[in-house]
């Protein structure tokens, strides 16, 4: 058995304190039981398999402290420009009302910090859907040990939430911060989710710890976009676990920007037939960062699609890590599953690891998987030469195409155009491009 880190000890003496320590009894079961898986496994290592191109070494040498109150109106305006839609805010991993606008929601819509929650059939709810000890790696028992708050989502049969909801979460120098969000989208209701983590600076180094456990009813649709954006010095580990029902539409895009080192591990479940789930991830990374998509699409029964599209973009000594594993159980005939991973290198000493997987137990499938990883293409760039581009404008011009293949899946107008501004801000010339395009 392991040590806990000295400073965890303040994260479960803050989850004790808490006021939903005593509205929800189930929880501190929970958080014990989690707590002990931690410190039997630790942090995950290089040895495990599913963590073996990803270390976590330099997040284990670090301390964080819990952080307070912070003001964050600021970096909010910047994020929302002229957009005064739904915001709930969390600041440090906690609710700030102050800084949230909610505004009137459609009759059935269920929109709160869970460490609010009061009625006995929104605890159910939370209860049912809070997952399990045993779910994921050693980090995401940690989460479940030492969650502060976290959004809980319901939405009523067949209600279609005309607005985007955007959960943001904004953490101060040298903090951590454990959120675990819970979604259900009951049957033929339809819900579109963004989850935006933002920095207040380039400079500052905290831990993000987040999680989000939803659940897909039967003709139910749920787009959900993950933004990150923290600071050059920031870590994050995050957890997406959905399970869909028969004819539910799931859509996730995954969008990575910033933090020294991430890690998303992304999981769907089909527990009905004619499912349909996109996974499609977008990421940039320079300097010394790095960055892992961990993806399993389990095809437990016949019938469903999924298409899962990743693309990452290296500078420098970068690295990027995508491990794709779809799994098309015994039975379930009829799977179409499609699975790719491109990466542009645009150094030679950044990296890429691939590893996409097909597992199929069943015979009546259509099944593929790819993995790319290069540079630039020569024809490409001499292509727009020939026609008067610089050698810049022309490198920058391909750099930027590749990246907009991921964006365009995006279909939602709005949040397409603010997961390009975040791209393109990063990429050389990126916003002169952009603005042509």
């Amino acid at each position: 058995m392991s040590t806990l880190p000295s400073w965890v000890n303040d994260f479960v003496a803050q989850a004790a304190s808490q006021p939903s320590a005593a509205r929800l009894p189930w929880l501190a079961a929970v958080r014990e039981r989690a707590l002990e898986r931690f410190l039997a496994e630790s942090w995950p290592t290089t040895r495990i398999e599913a963590w073996h191109h990803t270390s976590l070494a330099p997040l284990t040498q670090l301390s964080f402290r819990p952080g307070g109150e912070a003001v964050v109106s600021e970096a909010l305006q910047a994020l929302k420009g002229t957009d005064q839609g739904c915001y709930l805010v969390f600041v440090n991993g906690h609710y700030d009302a102050a800084q949230s606008s909610v505004p009137a929601l459609p009759a059935g819509v269920q929109l709160h910090a869970w460490s609010q929650v009061e009625l006995s059939t929104q605890q159910e709810l939370l209860q049912s859907h809070w997952g399990e000890v045993e779910q994921g790696a050693s980090t995401a028992a940690l989460n479940l040990a030492l969650a502060q708050d976290g959004v809980l989502i319901d939405v009523a049969r067949g209600v279609q939430v005309e607005p985007v909801v955007h959960v943001v979460f904004v953490n101060t120098d040298s903090t951590a911060a454990f959120t675990r969000n819970v979604v259900r989208v009951q049957a033929g209701a339809a819900l579109t989710l963004v989850e935006h983590y933002i920095a207040l600076d380039d400079e500052q180094q905290n831990f993000t710890s987040a999680t989000t456990n939803t659940c897909i009813e039967q003709d139910a649709c749920f787009t959900h976009v993950k933004l990150q954006q923290e600071s050059a010095q920031a870590f994050h580990l995050g957890n997406l676990n959905t399970t869909q029902e028969r004819g539910s539409v799931y859509n996730s895009h995954s969008l990575s920007f910033g933090a020294r080192l991430v890690r998303n591990d992304i999981a769907t479940v089909f527990n009905g037939e004619r499912c349909e789930t996109l996974f499609n991830g977008l990421y940039y990374v320079d300097g010394r960062r790095h960055v892992d998509h961990n993806t399993v699409i389990n095809h437990a029964q016949p019938n469903c699609i999924s298409h899962e599209y990743y693309r990452g973009i290296l500078a420098d000594r970068a690295r990027g890590v995508f491990s794709g594993r779809i799994l098309v159980a015994k039975g379930a005939d009829g799977t179409d599953a499609i699975q790719r991973s491109d990466s542009l290198l645009l150094s030679k000493l950044a990296r890429s690891d691939a590893r996409p997987e097909l597992e199929i137990y069943a015979d009546d499938v259509k099944c593929a998987h790819g993995a790319t990883v290069g540079q630039l293409d020569a024809d490409s760039l001499f292509y727009l030469r020939a026609r008067g581009m610089s050698a810049e404008d022309a490198k920058n011009t391909l750099i930027y195409a590749f990246a907009a293949q991921s964006l365009e899946r995006i279909a939602n107008e709005q949040l397409r155009a603010r997961a390009t501004a975040g791209i393109a801000s990063l990429l050389p010339g990126g916003l002169r491009v952009g603005e042509l395009a």
